[in-house]
């Protein structure tokens, strides 16, 4: 590894709050920032599999420590938010990630891929921090500041205005299954507020209804209302 691309890893490790240590293998860590298409043999797969292990675990860690009086399907829930393709899309932007990454031209250009790639790449990285600690240490170093922040607006507000997804977490945490949603369109007119309603229903019964201009908000108000139904349910 030549010089300037040590430099650039040891950047990125102080920007994620890593300590420069001897533990780390740093042809591991470039291995970790190798995308597929920049080479077939020799790339960021493998370790994304041990980081996807690494980061469930450390978000199951944090979730335990942090909110002792959350139910089992609280803490399932908020923990699949928390290890999203999306969440970690988010932190890797936030510290750049993206321009340590070494891929093909046509690669860096598929925008359409982006955020899957981000957060492939991000979780090839906590697969090396594990390796080379063999715990989860430093994989708290570089997302514990990221967990306390979303972790305690999802507390605060759990659905944060998608109650679709916050019900498919409930339901798939306790249930195993899916919401199943039935619609109905109730007018023709364009722009009525209440031109679709649409009922929510798990374990054969129907836990929320609503109504909006469109299918998904209609959706989006039954999920509402089912998602507080079944949190007061579970938590009986």
């Amino acid at each position: 590894m030549d010089s300037t691309r040590l430099v650039q890893l040891k950047q990125l490790l102080q920007a994620f709050n890593i300590p420069v240590d001897d533990r780390l293998d740093w042809d591991c860590l470039d291995q970790a920032l190798t995308h597929p298409s920049a080479s077939s043999d020799r790339n960021y797969e493998r370790l994304e599999f041990l980081g996807d292990a690494a980061l469930r675990l450390a978000a199951a860690e944090f979730l335990m420590t942090q909110f002792p009086k959350a139910t089992v399907g609280e803490l399932a829930a908020t923990r699949s938010r928390l290890v999203s393709d999306d969440m970690l899309a988010q932190i890797a932007a936030q510290h750049d990630l993206e321009r340590y990454i070494i891929l093909s031209v046509a690669a860096r250009y598929d925008l359409a891929a982006r955020q899957s790639r981000l957060a492939d790449a991000l979780e090839a990285v906590l697969g090396v921090l594990y390796l080379s600690t063999q715990d989860t240490q430093w994989v708290h170093h570089c997302l514990d500041p990221h967990f306390q922040t979303l972790a305690t607006q999802i507390f605060q507000d759990p659905a944060l205005e998608n109650y679709k997804t916050a019900l498919q977490e409930l339901t798939q945490a306790h249930y195993k299954i899916l919401p199943d949603y039935r619609t109905q369109e109730l007018s023709q007119t364009h722009g009525d507020r209440e031109r679709f309603s649409a009922e929510v229903w798990v374990e054969g019964r129907a836990w929320g209804a609503g109504k909006g201009r469109s299918i998904k908000l209609a959706e989006q108000a039954a999920a509402r209302e089912a998602y507080t139904l079944l949190v007061s349910h579970l938590s009986a």
